[in-house]
């Protein structure tokens, strides 16, 4: 089973991501430790929960297609969005207002 997931931390931040492997138990992704570390204060360390929830799987996919889900997924959740997300990828552009 490929899926993508979102994982939502502590500070109410969030990351997007992507498991091809079918290892939904024991993996939670692979945002930036630097941001984490600056987000995360010692009294939230001290009763740290986080939350993962699959937002879309596919028994047949092919990795590309797991691949541009991800991305889409990222934009329409703004986990690029630095204050809403670990997301680095693809490049946050803020909306140009008018």
């Amino acid at each position: 089973m490929k899926v993508v997931y979102k994982i939502t931390y502590p500070n109410g931040k969030i990351y997007v991501g992507m498991d091809l492997t079918d290892t939904r138990l024991r993996y939670f992704g692979s945002p930036s430790v630097e941001l984490l570390e600056a987000d995360t204060d010692r009294e939230m360390l001290r009763d740290f929960t986080i939350r993962k929830e699959i937002l879309w799987e596919s028994e047949t996919a092919e990795d590309s297609e797991v691949r541009r889900v991800e991305t889409q997924l990222i934009v329409e959740h703004r986990a690029n969005d630095p204050r809403i997300g670990y997301n680095k990828r693809p490049k946050y552009r803020a909306p140009v207002e008018g």
